[in-house]
C-alpha cells in the first residue's frame, strides 16, 4: 500500500541530521581550505624591481628584502612594506598638476598662500617651483618621521621664502634663479638630514616667477621704463665709444706730430749750431778765406732764385737813375 512508503517523522529527522552532517563537513573543509589559502597568501610576498621591502615582526623592524618573491611568517606575524627607492617624487608649490602628458592639465585653484613672497627690496612676487626627491633610507622614512611629504613641503616653503627675501626683485626674475635653486637644494637637504627623514633632494627648480596679477600692468610699465633707460645708456655708450676713441686717436696723432716736429727742430738747431761752430773754428784759422767762401756759398744759393739780376756800378752814388728801369729808361 502507498501509505506504507510515507516517511515517518523519525525518518525525516534522521535524513536532516545526515544532510546537516554532510554540510558541516563541507563547511569545515571549506574553512580549512580558506585558512590554507590565506596562509599561503600571507606567507609569500613580492617586491617590485624599483622597491625594497621593510620587514617587521610584531611591529619591530628586523631587516630589508630585495626585489623578487620572498616568504615570511603568516597571519600578521611578519609584515612587509614595499618602499619605492628608485622613483623620483615631486612636490609642487604654487600650482597643482592634475594630469601630465602631451597635454598637461593643472588645477584651476589658487595657491597664493604658497607662492606669494616678499623680495629683499620689498616687492611681491608670485614664485612657483618644484622639489624632486627620492627615498634613500626607507627605514628612516617609515620610523623616524610621521609625515615625510609634509616635512618636505613645509621645509621647502620656509627655505624658498628666506632665499627670495635675500635678493632683489630683478635678481629673482633674471640673474639669480640658478643660484637660488642650488642654495635651496643644499639647505633643504641639510635640514632633512638633521631630521633623519631619509630622503634625498634631487633638484629644486624655479619654474615661473612673475609679479601678482593685480600689479602686473604697473610692473610691466616699470620694466619698460628700465628697458628704455638701458637703451638710452647703451646708445650713449655707443656714441661715447665712437667719439672718444677717435678724439684720442687724433690727440695721439697731434702729440706724435708735435713730438716729431720738436725732434726735427731740435736736430736741425743742433746741426746748425754744430755747423756754425765748425765754420767759426775755420774762420778763426783763416778769417779772409772763410769770409770769402761763405760769401760765395751764399751767393751761389741766392742768385739762382733771383728772376732778374741788376749789376750796379760801385761808383754809383744814388739809386735814383734806377727808378725808371722798368720803362727801359725812356723819359
Amino acid at each position: 500500500m502507498e501509505w506504507q512508503n510515507i516517511p515517518t517523522p523519525d525518518d525525516i529527522i534522521d535524513a536532516g541530521k545526515k544532510k546537516l552532517g554532510d554540510l558541516r563537513g563541507f563547511l569545515i573543509w571549506g574553512f580549512i581550505v580558506v585558512i590554507i589559502l590565506l596562509a599561503i597568501k600571507s606567507l609569500v610576498y613580492s617586491i617590485g624591481p624599483d622597491e625594497v621591502g621593510v620587514i617587521q615582526r610584531f611591529g619591530k623592524y628586523i631587516g630589508l628584502s630585495s626585489p623578487g618573491l620572498h616568504m615570511k611568517l603568516p597571519f600578521g606575524i611578519d609584515r612587509a612594506t614595499p618602499v619605492k627607492v628608485e622613483k623620483v617624487f615631486k612636490e609642487e608649490f604654487g600650482f597643482r598638476t592634475l594630469q601630465s602628458g602631451v597635454r598637461t592639465s593643472y588645477s584651476a585653484g589658487d595657491f597664493w598662500d604658497e607662492s606669494l613672497m616678499l623680495t629683499g627690496d620689498l616687492n611681491i612676487l608670485d614664485v612657483r617651483w618644484i622639489v624632486q626627491f627620492k627615498i634613500k633610507d626607507p627605514v628612516k622614512l617609515l620610523f623616524a618621521t610621521r609625515n615625510p611629504r609634509d616635512n618636505i613641503h613645509d621645509i621647502s616653503e620656509v627655505i624658498m621664502r628666506r632665499l627670495v627675501g635675500d635678493y632683489s626683485v630683478d635678481e629673482v626674475l633674471t640673474t639669480k634663479r640658478e643660484e637660488i635653486d642650488h642654495l635651496a637644494q643644499l639647505e633643504i637637504q641639510k635640514i632633512l638630514d638633521n631630521y633623519n627623514v631619509g630622503m634625498h633632494i634631487v633638484t629644486v627648480k624655479l619654474l615661473d616667477v612673475n609679479p601678482p596679477e593685480r600689479v602686473k600692468p604697473a610692473f610691466n610699465e616699470v620694466n619698460e621704463a628700465k628697458q628704455e633707460k638701458e637703451k638710452m645708456i647703451n646708445q650713449a655708450w655707443e656714441a661715447y665709444n665712437k667719439i672718444i676713441p677717435r678724439a684720442r686717436g687724433e690727440a695721439e696723432k697731434t702729440i706724435r706730430e708735435s713730438e716729431g716736429y720738436s725732434t726735427d727742430r731740435i736736430n736741425r738747431a743742433r746741426g746748425e749750431s754744430e755747423r756754425f761752430l765748425a765754420a767759426l773754428a775755420e774762420y778763426k784759422k783763416a778769417p779772409e778765406v772763410t769770409k770769402k767762401r761763405l760769401y760765395l756759398e751764399t751767393m751761389n744759393n741766392v742768385l739762382p732764385r733771383a728772376k732778374e739780376k741788376y749789376i750796379i756800378d760801385s761808383e754809383q752814388k744814388s739809386i735814383l737813375p734806377l727808378l725808371d728801369i722798368q720803362k727801359g729808361g725812356q723819359p
